[in-house]
């Protein structure tokens, strides 16, 4: 038997999942709620968010709505009468109204093994954090932020230089797939759910910002460079650099000491910066207004000295 699902969902994070849905030959979406078009770059054209391109292809009806508890959108929702909605990076808190609402539950993807990395950026926080692995967790949700009841989970392995793109692409699979096995498993009533612990092993995983990608200079080598890794592609991590902003994209520990912020070693290909312990070997970086370029590159049209700083005084 078909069920009826309605797909809640916004970024490229969602879009594999909503696919799988598509292309389902038990699910029927009948329609997708997603957050507003925005303005985006320097023109300010208007930019449809990744899960309504993907509904429009499929011919699929999109609901945009500013906030998802307004009235209007409940009675939509009755209207439609799903067998369950499926949630994946919605972007707005849903009413205990809705979460009730349909039969098979409100079903949320999300990106961490819970109880850990409750929040909106479980995907950075653990790369920055050096974590050695990370999964997806699928979940009936309640009122609380991330604290349903657990159904299905799948580990992921991180690779020593995983970022926070590559295991965003890593996790969106992987939640693709285990969705379809959970929704199976509530219309064959074989779904078992566990009730998280009230508190969470790891801090909450906050959304971030451009600000939190500012290097500390005093933080030994090690965080520095998880931070860049776990920024990569966004918000990405920068330094300042002769009074202009410095983004990094990739680097390396390697054994030495130097004044935290200070060039410590600087040869036609190399730039080793200081750190509260140890020193960074930048490889990749962005100066501002450039494109991204290898350190040589980088060196060639910026002569760095032997003690220069890098960040703010």
């Amino acid at each position: 038997m078909i069920q009826d699902v309605v797909f809640m969902g916004t970024p490229d994070f969602a879009v594999g999942t909503l696919q799988a849905l598509i292309d389902s030959p038990d699910y029927r979406v009948l329609a997708v709620f997603t957050q507003p078009d925005k303005a985006k770059g320097r023109g300010k054209a208007m930019q449809m968010p990744p899960v309504k391109e993907t509904a429009c292809a499929a011919g699929i009806p999109v609901y945009q709505p500013e906030r998802i508890r307004e009235g209007q959108w409940l009675e939509k929702l009755r209207a439609l009468q799903p067998d369950v909605i499926v949630v994946v990076a919605f972007g707005q808190i849903i009413p205990r109204e809705i979460l009730e609402l349909p039969p098979g539950g409100c079903i949320n993807v999300h990106a961490s093994l819970l109880p850990m990395y409750r929040g909106a950026a479980p995907i950075q926080w653990a790369v920055i954090n050096g974590d050695r692995e990370s999964g997806v967790t699928t979940m009936r949700m309640d009122a609380g932020l991330d604290t349903g009841d657990m159904i299905l989970k799948e580990t992921v392995a991180l690779a020593p230089d995983e970022t926070g793109g590559s295991l965003f692409d890593k996790l969106s699979a992987v939640g693709a797939s285990l969705l379809i096995r959970t929704l199976d498993a509530i219309r064959d009533g074989t779904a078992r759910y566990e009730r998280q612990p009230k508190e969470s092993p790891t801090a909450y995983a906050s959304m971030l910002t451009k600000k939190d990608g500012r290097i500390d200079w005093a933080r030994n080598a090690q965080e520095i460079e998880r931070l860049i890794r776990g920024l990569n592609p966004w918000p990405s991590a920068y330094t300042t650099y002769r009074g202009r902003t410095l983004k990094l994209w990739a680097a390396q520990v390697v054994p030495g000491a130097g004044a935290p912020g200070r060039a410590a070693e600087v040869t036609k290909n190399t730039l080793k910066i200081g750190t509260g312990d140890g020193l960074l070997c930048v490889l990749e970086l962005q100066p501002e207004g450039k494109k991204r370029m290898p350190v040589d590159a980088f060196l060639r049209g910026y002569p760095v000295e032997p003690g220069e700083r890098f960040g703010e005084m």
